[in-house]
């Protein structure tokens, strides 16, 4: 029997619908993101390497990426 998915989606997220937002969850110590508006496509990664992008993206090293 499979154990479900329980997504979570930070209360910052949209206007209204809460479509706007991604979800995370942890399954076997993967992590599971998606788009709450295409929940059929869910990418994979691990928690260290989430940590380095979260780190990154907070020390501006994608800055140049964005506007």
């Amino acid at each position: 029997m499979l154990t479900p998915t329980h997504w979570q989606k930070s209360s910052f997220s949209g206007n209204g619908d809460g479509t706007e937002c991604i979800e995370v969850a942890v399954t076997d110590g993967t992590v599971l993101l998606r788009e709450s508006d295409t929940p059929d496509i869910v990418v994979t990664t691990s928690p260290a390497k989430l940590r380095a992008f979260i780190l990154g993206v907070k020390a501006g090293e994608f800055d140049h990426l964005v506007g």
